[in-house]
């Protein structure tokens, strides 16, 4: 044993020496270790490290089965592959500004020595030191795997762009129960909007209850105020991502992932004729295909899993209504009326100058219902509908009628050859059966005599 061996020998002896206590429990030393993993030492040569809590249980491994000499590291039999030099160089940039990366280290070092370890190399040596910090200066942040406890205590959703049907752009709109990965509420739909989120809310409530909580990202659909509205209604919490962390969000990424390979792979080869259809082909791949296949992290069909819990627990269908329906804040005018959207309505005279809800249909706009401090005030009476539905309350395009198969002009051309064919033409007759080089109309032949006649 060298002197090098015998200083690391003896830092790691100090380090595990009271975890090394053959008196201590299971849990005294447990708890020793991690404390001894969490905090800084002072290592050989000065140097400030961590050592992760593997290594401190292997080195009281090794000390209990060959003593003091055990803790010693082997020694190298070769040269080593990076010059000491150079990684001194790399910790130097890089307390230089925390900011630079691994590779941005390693090439600095390569373009002003000419030579250098690799990208690796450095960003080993950087995580010995515990300098292995972010882009910002900060320290990696490590995200332990979450599963909701039951089925219904929390949904994901999220949007995917899907294939273009008859000249449009389709969106799949997709909830997933984030313990048994079944999907329980989707929409395919021709626009990216809260009209079409709704819609695949709407089926998992009505089907597969009333959740805890609902997981959604920041795009414009999931940060609507009429979604926040039937949240609210309903009793569901309503939680957003951080914008640029979207942990959280893998489990729906891999349901897309699978729908991409596994169903939109078989659509592109036979386009839907609309929308319809790919909704329905959709809904016989999920339940038919996908909810009762094994998933590979649960190792239970997703239908099967979600079923195993308890009975969910269904909202009534006025209650359904009343949480879908939207709603915007007016001020009544002198005259007792508010305006929404082109609708002028006469409400209650003693609202005049209040802020009042005005709740509504967004397809049939022109009922309203007139709230007040959270209290129905009546319905307004329409007094100018220029709107039957929201601006944002764009239905989905009506699917092309089925041809009828009757072709109203050929009709026409037939009946009117037939006509010609009954018809004697004289022209025809003078040519001694030859072709005529053009159709004649007969019906307007006449004879010399019978001009002359018509004449006088």
């Amino acid at each position: 044993m060298n002197e090098a061996q015998r200083n690391v020998a003896l830092f790691r002896y100090s380090l595990i020496r009271e975890a090394a206590d053959e008196s201590l429990t299971t849990r005294q030393r447990g708890a020793l270790v991690r404390e001894l993993a969490s905090a800084e030492h002072v290592g050989p040569k000065d140097r400030r490290i961590k050592v992760g809590r593997g290594t401190i249980d292997r080195w009281i491994r090794a000390y209990r089965a060959g003593g003091f000499e055990a803790l010693a590291p082997e020694s190298r039999t070769g040269e080593p592959v990076t010059e000491k030099r150079l990684l001194d160089l790399a910790e130097a940039l890089k307390r230089e500004v925390p900011r630079r990366t691994a590779a941005q280290v390693a090439q600095i070092i390569r373009t002003t020595e000419g030579t250098g370890p690799a990208e690796r190399t450095v960003q080993r040596h950087l995580a010995r030191l515990g300098l292995n910090t972010r882009p910002d200066g900060s320290a990696p942040v490590a995200f332990g795997r979450f599963e909701a406890a039951a089925p219904g205590d929390l949904w994901t959703g999220d949007a995917l762009h899907g294939p273009t049907i008859a000249g449009r752009k389709t969106y799949l709109f997709c909830f997933i129960d984030d313990h048994s990965r079944a999907l329980v509420g989707y929409r395919w739909g021709l626009s990216e909007d809260t009209v079409r989120l709704e819609a695949a809310f709407r089926s998992a409530l009505a089907s597969r209850g009333v959740p805890g909580a609902v997981y959604l990202d920041n795009g414009s659909a999931m940060v609507s105020r009429q979604l926040l509205r039937a949240c609210a209604s309903l009793g569901v919490r309503l939680v957003h991502s951080r914008p640029g962390r979207p942990q959280g969000r893998g489990k729906i990424e891999r349901v897309f992932e699978t729908v991409r390979l596994q169903f939109l792979v078989e659509v592109e080869a036979r386009l839907p004729a609309d929308i319809a259809e790919l909704n329905r082909l959709f809904s016989a791949w999920v339940e038919t295909v996908y909810h009762r296949r094994i998933h590979t992290e649960t190792g239970q069909a997703p239908i099967e899993r979600l079923l195993a819990g308890a009975a969910p627990v269904l909202p009534t269908q006025a209650a359904l209504h009343e949480a879908f329906l939207w709603s915007e804040i007016r001020t009544v005018t002198k005259t007792a009326t508010i305006s929404l959207h082109s609708n002028t309505f006469e409400v209650d005279a003693a609202l005049v100058g209040s802020r009042v809800e005005v709740v509504f249909d967004p397809f049939a706009m022109e009922s309203v219902e007139i709230r007040f401090q959270g209290r129905s005030m009546g319905q307004g009476l329409p007094v100018t509908i220029g709107r039957h539905s929201h601006p944002q309350a764009r239905p989905e395009a009506a699917p092309a009628p089925a041809p009828t198969g009757i072709d109203y002009l050929g009709i026409l051309a037939e009946r009117r050859e037939a006509e010609l064919a009954k018809s004697i033409s004289y022209a025809q007759l003078t040519m001694d059966g030859k072709e005529v080089p053009y159709p004649t109309d007969t019906t307007i032949s006449t004879t010399n005599d019978e001009y002359k006649e018509n004449q006088q």
